[in-house]
């Protein structure tokens, strides 16, 4: 039980710091944040996250990250469903906090978005849906092969949070004008269901992509990374 509150808690801090910044920071009159902003403040929230709870549930925050460590033989099936379960509802009640927050300020118009993932007339810059497509799911794959590799026992200690924050914080400066970057189906469904209409009809996308990259990212550090590569390329590089 306590990985699952743990789970819950980092990812309600994942949407609340994350998308509460491009929500209520990103174009705040002149001093807003702007795109860097928020990237670096979804990449802070993973980074003081793994460091707060990484040692209690393994800091996922994200269905797509449980489920292709699971692929990567890193985690028990058995914990997925309860896993994806946190993480969602998290998702959803940090969104319902900052509808209350956001919802405070005149003017304020759920309908314009709401940090919703998207894609066609929905992608911040007019990306179709195939170029989402294929955003979400290359910007996963690589998400978690920084995840295995930075957690890999072969790796230096206690460095793994840098790293997989700073690579968040890449994802989001590469792709927040093509999705509005979801690389996490609990992190898309924690604001969609707020905004509904558009934002859930295309929540699909963001269900679907994350997943599939992150298991082709779980299966391609696997293959990089087994013992049995590692010692063949030991033996190619040799020297005579």
């Amino acid at each position: 039980m306590k990985q699952y509150s743990a789970e819950f808690l980092g990812t309600f801090w994942l949407v609340l710091g994350g998308c509460g910044s491009a929500v209520l920071a990103a174009a705040f009159p002149g001093v807003g944040i702007g795109l860097h902003g928020v990237s670096l403040a979804f990449g802070l929230t993973v980074l003081t996250m793994a460091y707060a709870i990484g040692h209690i549930s393994g800091c996922h925050l994200n269905p797509a990250v449980s489920i292709g460590l699971w692929a990567g033989g890193r985690f028990p099936a058995s914990k997925l469903l309860p896993y994806i379960g946190a993480q969602v509802i998290g998702a959803i009640a940090a969104g319902g906090v900052l509808y209350i927050i956001a919802s405070g300020a005149a003017g304020f118009d759920v309908s314009k978005g709401f940090a919703s993932n998207g894609y066609g007339a929905h992608s911040p810059g007019g990306y179709s849906m195939l170029a989402a497509l294929v955003t979400e799911v290359v910007m996963t794959m690589f998400f978690l092969i920084v995840i295995m590799g930075a957690t890999d026992k072969r790796a230096p200690a206690g460095f793994a949070p840098l790293p997989i924050g700073l690579a968040l914080t890449l994802i989001h400066l590469i792709s927040i004008p093509i999705t509005n970057t979801s690389v996490n189906p609990a992190r898309s469904t924690g604001v969609a269901l707020y905004v509904g209409d558009w934002a859930v009809g295309q929540l699909w996308l963001f269900w679907i992509a994350p997943i599939v990259g992150a298991v082709l990212g779980a299966l391609v550090y696997r293959f990089i990374a087994s013992e049995e590569t590692q010692t063949a390329a030991a033996a190619v590089n040799k020297p005579a």
